[in-house]
């Protein structure tokens, strides 16, 4: 492997673990509003420019990039489920068994539907342009958002302090999955490489070490604001693709990135923030 190689892996690695670390962190003392703030473009970009690099044309990079927005879709779903199946299971088990169970189900769920949601659009590509579907599947992943912060439970801030250790491990475990998911995209496959560069690696380790440090009220009142705010990482992979194609990986990288975060990012977090607050005060009234 030559040194540019283990760079496009260790990198988004890296940022992965970091992010980890610091979405857990902010939640813990913030409260779970803070999700959609928070939900930026992060290993994206270096896996964006990797791919790049990776694949020969506009039209592969077209395919991995159109691809994001479906596997962003689904880790909405995947989100989603961190509300519904412990309610469906709690009934049978609890604690740390409840806590994997549904960190094995949600994965599980998340990789079968990637995989036919991968095959399915290479089949229609033809037919329907994968940037096209990459757009639905964005529009429809904000819906699901507004919906999911409209009906969020309440999003407490966690009172249980977390020493370095745990967040090393929270860090090393987003990493490790990260560095596997880069791996396995660098192998040139695009439409498979698009869809296993957003690999819920990040939002399972913050939901998994919340739960575990904070109990459930923690991690589950974060997620409408991490399923609304995730689309940015869409958003980004979509403009990516006309900006690469005529100001370079690097700077296209740069301003996909500002205007994801500028457009809606940001205005995306002011209105969470104002939803969920408005909800407590009311229920304080």
């Amino acid at each position: 492997m030559s040194s540019l190689e283990l760079s496009a892996i260790l990198f988004p690695a890296l940022f992965a673990g970091l992010v980890a670390i610091l979405v857990t962190v902010v939640i813990e003392r913030g409260g779970g509003a803070l999700g959609g703030i928070i939900t930026l473009p992060t290993t994206i970009v270096p896996a964006s420019i990797g791919i790049w690099g990776g694949v020969s044309g506009i039209e592969p990079f077209t395919n991995a990039m159109s691809m994001v927005p479906i596997g962003m879709l689904l880790n909405v779903v995947f989100l989603g489920s961190w509300r519904i199946l412990p309610k469906i299971m709690g009934t049978k088990m609890n604690g740390t068994n409840l806590v994997f169970s549904v960190s094995i189900i949600s994965t599980f769920i998340w990789a079968i539907f990637a995989g036919i949601s991968t095959f399915s659009v290479e089949m229609i590509s033809d037919d329907i342009g994968p940037s096209t579907v990459g757009l639905f599947a964005t529009s429809l992943a904000v819906i699901i958002g507004v919906y999911a912060v409209k009906t969020n439970p309440p999003a407490p801030p966690g009172i249980n302090k977390v020493g370095p250790t745990t967040l090393f491990l929270r860090g090393l475990a987003a990493g490790s999955a990260i560095a596997a998911s880069v791996w396995i995209a660098g192998l040139g496959l695009s439409f498979i490489s698009g869809m296993v560069s957003v690999f819920p690696a990040i939002f399972l380790t913050t939901m998994v070490s919340l739960w575990i440090s904070q109990g459930a009220d923690v991690p589950v009142g974060a997620t409408g604001p991490m399923m609304l705010g995730s689309a940015s990482v869409s958003i980004y992979a979509l403009l990516c693709i006309p900006f690469f194609a005529t100001l370079g990986p690097w700077w296209g990288s740069f301003v996909s990135w500002v205007l994801a975060v500028g457009l809606y990012s940001l205005p995306a977090g002011f209105w969470i923030w104002r939803t969920l607050d408005d909800g407590l005060n009311g229920a304080l009234d």
